[in-house]
């Protein structure tokens, strides 16, 4: 019986230069036909590992962790200043996904800085906003919106502590009138009181406190009340 010499298994010309050519590992900047340029590593031909990212329509930089192509783990995402060559810090935080995702600081165009946890590009979880009035919001959020527990101080002074649903206040919270020397204690809907109690609170040390003291409450059971008030009226709903 003859003795059948096997094929060669060297791959072909065409094949080692498909395979020098895939992107694996530390590169020196790689320029797409968009003008983009990326200076990192690599794995099987994708932004994989620490890397910076140039968009060149835009001018923006990203510049932090990838996996598979899309920005996941630490990074630091800023923008050119029109008519200037001078960046600014945007997003810096962790990503999943190619998305704002974990927790993170990202600072607004009217100077409102937020930090604290995202998810899928949106503020949810924990975080604190400092608005550009001065205000200032410290809670839950759910898809952008304060919902859940939280606490908004005004820049006069004047807070909320409380419940929140979609930006709004909603449910059972407390508002001090630190100006007036006053509180509220009671029932939101939708961003409106609707029962409550209203009383005297530090109104000795009030910047403006009001004219007359409110008068106390002459009730056997003022609890009961206030919680029956609340019933019929969640009741309509």
């Amino acid at each position: 019986m003859p003795f059948l010499k096997r094929p060669p298994t060297t791959p072909s010309l065409s094949t080692l230069l498909d395979i020098k050519s895939q992107k694996c590992g530390l590169r020196h900047t790689v320029f797409s036909p968009s003008g983009n340029e990326y200076t990192g590593e690599w794995q099987n031909n994708k932004k994989h590992g620490k890397g910076t990212q140039v968009w060149k329509k835009s001018g923006a930089i990203y510049n932090g962790e990838w996996k598979f192509g899309k920005r996941d783990g630490y990074g630091t995402y800023s923008v050119l200043l029109p008519g200037s060559k001078k960046y600014v810090k945007k997003y810096c935080g962790e990503w999943t996904d190619g998305k704002k995702d974990g927790y993170g600081t990202y600072f607004y165009n009217n100077s409102s800085v937020y930090e604290g946890e995202w998810s899928e590009d949106q503020r949810s979880g924990w975080g604190r906003m400092y608005y550009a009035n001065g205000d200032i919001y410290e809670g839950k959020w759910l898809k952008d919106k304060n919902h859940g527990e939280g606490i908004i101080i005004f820049s006069n002074g004047n807070r909320y502590e409380g419940s929140w649903r979609e930006g709004k206040k909603d449910g059972r919270g407390k508002f001090y009138y630190c100006d007036k020397g006053q509180l509220y204690e009671g029932l939101w809907v939708d961003g409106v009181p609707k029962c409550g109690t209203l009383s005297d609170f530090g109104r000795d040390g009030a910047p403006m406190p009001a004219k007359c003291q409110i008068p106390k409450v002459h009730l056997i059971d003022p609890q009961l009340v206030l919680r029956e008030a609340e019933s019929a009226y969640l009741g309509q709903f």
